[in-house]
């Protein structure tokens, strides 16, 4: 027998003013109040910690992974690569963000990747390509690491206190707030960031001209900047377009826009084009898709096949011309329409002081020489105190030297350990310190030739002393020293530019040209406001025209794929554009829709077509009353 279903029971209905015992309280509150006390902080944070760069060239993921990376020796020519998985293990002690993200930091800054001008980390194994979307990097238990040799400017004087160190997000280590590199990376590498509301993106420039520009804006600081710094360099090569305004207000105000075109060549054999360097701002893949689906509208008809021929020697794209393509106009006409010619916007704004800002290059060359200056005063002072250290302690030998064996008669005599130091204070006059290193010194060494050696670096030491005392009064001392760690830097890894400038000629107003296929074509338009564009040989082989039922083909043109059209409406309105816009078609589809195809208004019909090259002659409209 089947069970008896039993009636839902009904649910108590809820009361608006029941307690539900371990919930909270809501709390009416203004919507600005909410986003001042919640959102701002994590807008803070993204700002600050997260998303831009700061004077010595890089991000807090950077600066960390970087940092654990010299901590664990790997800047030394010595040391072997370690696996990245050991590496991004030992970051997140620095970087709680997760061990993803780190290693996706690394890839960035590897010299495999080729996304840096001067990479900063030697790398063995698949690290993808910068360039390439679908060339993944493998993962981090198959990759080795280690430092690139340019670190060293990185982390010079690091431990001489020039730069200030805080705990870490868990207070068992210390972490630099800034590296003390001793060349202005914020400019020589690219970076991008977007924080909450706002973003950062710095184009990198050549290592020895940016080095020469400082150079040369310490010693004049109305020194002409593009005398020096003569545009942007891209790992990928390419040509710069030059435009001496546009650099002039990209130096001035940190905004700005750089148009860069791929390089290639031509294989007349082949009748092949070869494209061997793009854009920094696209991809392989990405300037494929878009000449496939140019092809497919039909937007290029020049082109027989593409193909990716990238491989291990470098980046390449092949491009089979048709019989009779001239070379250089279809560069030319894919520069126009496709990625192979893209800009790099420029956005300066970097952190100074924990305050995002939007700076010009002589703003930023300014802030980090008065940050290096800053470095170099620190260590110096920090070299200062250590020589004078040592200074006091070998002037206390030159006491000792006085009288060797009455200080090894006190150390003999004295019952108790604890009762040496302040023998020998009382003794021969020094004080605590002194008395701690005398007695220190090994049996051994309380002779006096050892004495003698050491109390010879006295005057040395003073010599020293002196010097470091007018660094640190005299700035342009300090300057000097910049000057040649610069001048050092450009010896040591200056490289010849990549990227080449494109100076536009009278020659280039072939740019400008139409360069739309000219070929015969026949125009049709019926009553309706259908439209096609037949060429003759597909009208020899139709038969006749399909038309809606009722309609009929009420004007007829022999002309050609070059030609502009005006479509004139019954509400005397003239809509404008070109027969290469629409597809070439057949006589027997019904065509274009020309209202709709060109966003009539509703109700509006279309009255007449006119087709011109020049626009010349006149038009005569009669109305009814």
């Amino acid at each position: 027998m089947p069970r008896k279903k039993e009636p839902e029971k009904k649910k108590p209905a809820f009361k608006h003013e029941a307690y539900i015992e371990g919930s909270g309280s809501v709390v009416d509150q203004q919507i600005s109040d909410v986003l001042k006390s919640n959102y701002m902080p994590y807008a803070m944070s993204v700002i600050i910690s997260r998303a831009l760069p700061e004077i010595d060239g890089f991000k807090p993921s950077h600066r960390k992974l970087l940092y654990m990376m010299y901590k664990r020796g790997l800047l030394s020519p010595d040391k072997e690569r370690s696996k990245s998985a050991n590496v991004v293990g030992e970051t997140m002690k620095l970087n709680p963000h997760g061990d993803q993200a780190i290693y996706e930091t690394m890839v960035r800054m590897t010299r495999g990747n080729e996304a840096l001008l001067h990479p900063f980390i030697d790398s063995k194994g698949n690290f993808g390509k910068q360039y390439s979307s679908r060339m993944h990097f493998a993962a981090p238990r198959y990759t080795e690491v280690k430092l690139e040799k340019i670190c060293n400017e990185l982390f010079r004087d690091i431990d001489k206190e020039t730069v200030d160190f805080v705990p870490n997000y868990d207070n068992t280590m210390q972490e630099p707030t800034l590296l003390p590199a001793t060349f202005p990376t914020v400019l020589v590498n690219s970076n991008t960031g977007i924080a909450v509301s706002m973003a950062s993106n710095v184009c990198p420039f050549n290592l020895e001209e940016v080095c020469e520009t400082t150079i040369a804006l310490m010693k004049d600081p109305g020194h002409d900047i593009l005398s020096t710094l003569k545009g942007p360099d891209f790992p990928g090569g390419g040509y710069m377009l030059y435009d001496e305004e546009e650099l002039n207000k990209i130096y001035e105000t940190g905004r700005g826009s750089i148009r860069v075109r791929s390089k290639y060549s031509y294989d007349k054999s082949a009748n092949c084009l070869e494209i061997t360097q793009i854009p920094y701002t696209t991809t392989v893949e990405a300037i494929i898709d878009k000449i496939v689906d140019l092809v497919k509208a039909g937007k290029i008809r020049e082109i027989s096949y593409i193909r990716d021929e990238t491989d291990l020697d470098g980046l390449k794209i092949a491009i089979d011309l048709k019989r009779g393509t001239d070379p250089d106009k279809l560069m030319q006409k894919l520069y126009r329409l496709t990625p192979l010619q893209d800009s790099y916007p420029c956005n300066f704004n970097i952190l100074i002081a924990g305050t995002p800002k939007v700076m010009g290059v002589r703003e930023i060359l300014t802030e980090w020489t008065a940050f290096r200056e800053e470095c170099v005063h620190r260590r110096t002072y920090h070299d200062l105190q250590k020589k004078k250290e040592k200074l006091h302690l070998l002037e206390a030998l030159s006491k000792i030297l006085l009288d060797i064996d009455k200080a090894i008669k006190i150390i003999r005599e004295t019952e108790n350990e604890a009762d040496v130091v302040p023998n020998l204070m009382i003794g021969f006059g020094i004080d605590e310190v002194q008395a701690e290193f005398v007695a220190e010194i090994k049996l051994r060494n309380i002779n006096k030739q050892y004495i003698l050696r050491r109390v010879e670096e006295v005057d040395q030491l003073r010599i020293d002393i002196s010097e470091m005392e007018d660094i640190l009064r005299d700035k342009k001392k300090i300057r000097k020293i910049i000057v040649g760690e610069l001048r050092e830097v450009i010896k040591n890894y200056a490289q010849p530019r990549k990227t080449l400038f494109y100076y536009k000629t009278d020659e280039d107003s072939e740019e400008t040209e139409d360069d739309t296929p000219d070929y015969p074509v026949h125009l049709f338009v019926s009553a309706s406001g259908y439209f096609k564009k037949i060429t003759p040989q597909s009208l020899r082989m139709s038969s006749e025209q399909k038309l809606k039922e009722g309609d009929y083909i009420m004007q007829t043109f022999e002309s050609n794929n070059r030609t502009e059209l005006v479509f004139f409406s019954d509400k005397a309105q003239a809509y404008k554009t070109k027969a290469s816009a629409f597809a070439d078609t057949k006589a027997s589809v019904m065509g274009d829709y020309i209202p709709a195809q060109l966003s009539f208004d509703e109700g509006e019909g279309l009255s007449t077509m006119v087709p011109t090259i020049d626009y010349s002659g006149y038009m005569l409209f009669f109305f009814e009353n």
